[in-house]
Parts: C-alpha cells; sequence; structure tokens
C-alpha cells in the first residue's frame, strides 16, 4: 500500500516545475488560471525569480501547491497512472491543501486562494523581525518539551515542526528564541536559526488563525476520494467538518510529521510517494523509517521510473 505526501514551504526553487510547463498544455493551463484568479504573475515569479519574490510567504505557498498539483494532474493524465489508488494523502504543512485538493476535496480555484489568502495572513501575523524558527538537530521532542516546560517563566517558545528522528524546529519571538538557543548550546544540542521571515506554527500566529477562520467560513467540502491524515493529530481526518476545523488549528499547532508517517507505516503504508518540488518529505520519511520504499517525483524521468 502506498500514501501520497506533498512538500510544505522551504522546497521552493526557481524554475520548479519547469519542464512539466514547457512540455505540457495541461501545466501551462494551470499556471495561467493561477495567475488570472489570483491577479498577479505568479508563474512568471516561479519560472524566473527573483528569489526574493519567490520566497514571500504570500507567493511561496500558492507556488508549491500550483507546481504540486500540476505534477500531480501530468502523472495522472499523462502517464495514466491512478494515484487515488494511495490509501492515505498528507502533506507538510502547505502541502496539506495539495493532498486535499488532489484528493478532490477541494477544487484548484479555491485552493490557491485560500493559500493566497493563508500565506498573507502568516507573513503579517507578526510585525517583521520579530519572530523567528530555530532547528534543532539531534534531539527528542521529549528533551525539548523538558527544557521548554522548565523555563517558561524566563521565555515562551513552541515546537511548530516534529519532523522526524532528530530533527525538530521551535518558534517564538527572536528575543525569546536567543534564551533558548542559549540554553540549547550549555546541554550541547546542536541549532540553526532559519531563515524565516515569521514564527509559523505557534500562538504568536492567532492573527492569522483568526483570519483563515473567515476565509473557510464559505468554503464547502466536496466528497474526496482518498483519507487525509492532519498534521494537527498525525491522524486520519473523519469527515468535512472536522477538516475545516483541523485546517484553521493548523496555523497555531504543531506539524506532527514524524507521528503521521509513522501512523500510515502502522496502518499498512510500504511505500511513499513525494509530488512536488524538492526532496524535503522523502528524506524526513528515509530518516523515520529506512526500510520503506520512496519516490520522490518532480522531474518527468520520476514519473517513468514510478511503480505502484
Amino acid at each position: 500500500m502506498f500514501s501520497v505526501i506533498f512538500p510544505g514551504q522551504g522546497s521552493q526553487i526557481i524554475g520548479m516545475g519547469k519542464e512539466f510547463f514547457e512540455k505540457y498544455d495541461l501545466v501551462k493551463k494551470l499556471f495561467k488560471e493561477a495567475d488570472e484568479i489570483l491577479g498577479v504573475p505568479l508563474s512568471k515569479t516561479i519560472l524566473e525569480g527573483p528569489k526574493e519574490n519567490l520566497d514571500l510567504t504570500v507567493n511561496t505557498q500558492p507556488a508549491i501547491f500550483l507546481v504540486s498539483y500540476s505534477i500531480f494532474n501530468v502523472v495522472k493524465k499523462e502517464f495514466n497512472i491512478d494515484l487515488n489508488q494511495a490509501k492515505y494523502f498528507a502533506g507538510h504543512s502547505l502541502g496539506e491543501y495539495s493532498a486535499l485538493s488532489c484528493a478532490g476535496y477541494l477544487n484548484f480555484s479555491n485552493t490557491i486562494k485560500l493559500l493566497r489568502a493563508r500565506g498573507d495572513a502568516m507573513q503579517n501575523a507578526v510585525p517583521k523581525g520579530e519572530g523567528g524558527m530555530v532547528a534543532v538537530l539531534g534531539s527528542t521532542v521529549e528533551i525539548i518539551e523538558k527544557i521548554l516546560q522548565e523555563n517558561k517563566n524566563d521565555f515562551v517558545a513552541q515546537i511548530a515542526n516534529d519532523n522526524s528522528e532528530g530533527q525538530i524546529v521551535i518558534s517564538g519571538k527572536n528575543v525569546d528564541l536567543t534564551k533558548l538557543i542559549e540554553i540549547l548550546k550549555s546541554n550541547n544540542i546542536k541549532n540553526i536559526k532559519l531563515p524565516v521571515s515569521a514564527p509559523f506554527h505557534c500562538q504568536l500566529m492567532s492573527k492569522a488563525t483568526d483570519i483563515m477562520k473567515k476565509e473557510f467560513e464559505n468554503i464547502n467540502f466536496d466528497d474526496g476520494k482518498n483519507i487525509l491524515i492532519s498534521n494537527v493529530t498525525a491522524d486520519e481526518i473523519l469527515n468535512k467538518e472536522e477538516l475545516k476545523r483541523l485546517l484553521v488549528n493548523q496555523i497555531e499547532n504543531r506539524v506532527r510529521w514524524r507521528e503521521s508517517v509513522l501512523k500510515m507505516i502502522d496502518k499498512g503504508i510500504n511505500q511513499f510517494i513525494e509530488i512536488g518540488p524538492g526532496k524535503v518529505l522523502s528524506g524526513l520519511v528515509k530518516r523515520i523509517n529506512k526500510s520503506v520504499k520512496i519516490n520522490t517525483i518532480n522531474i518527468e524521468s520520476d514519473i517513468k521510473d514510478l511503480k505502484i
């Protein structure tokens, strides 16, 4: 049994999806449609840059979705490979939107509009330069939670991403993260301050939560074809009402990617197919479990090698 997984922010590069754009009319059509829906030249930013424009969260989120969705449709329509045979669909943060759209819960137009709004809301939830994120390497969730709990009166920070064995990301105000970094160093725990403009997946994103609650008020989900795994619960999403609630909750809550992958493996998944730019999730899955099969699809030759 296999799962289809979709990458999140950080996987973007200039020219992602270019091979598919140049070769397939359906991709040209989707890129053109995205530009028209959003009223901005997103396709030009993806294909030509500049990088600082693509790296703006307001552009990054719809851009990664557009490329992932395009590749998914090439696999399905041009190569006649039915990825909807998958038991599960899942995605990392914004990748969850790619998952639900490709699984048939939400059309292309509504998904890309939601991600533009989400990207804008998250980018502007905290004044620029006030918040950030720190990657912690070689430690465990239990150790980091203990450090955060023991120092809660001195500073406030939250685990934003539990990505894999030994890779955890923490969000907070920069002034608090500076204190955290000192404690991590004193415990010989390796850490890297990430080049991001905002502290995602923590309570500082509350303004973005309020905005997305309103955005979802007029959204109705369709009956999707596959079971989705939630970032928030690392478990199966039971119905469309729960899906909406969890997508809103996801903005301030931990992305439980490690637990999500373990859950899918526990339910019999032995192959993961990553659709979209980069190989970030494939690397994380490999760190979580070395025995499962992993396919990464972001160029055409990857599709030709795909066996399900």
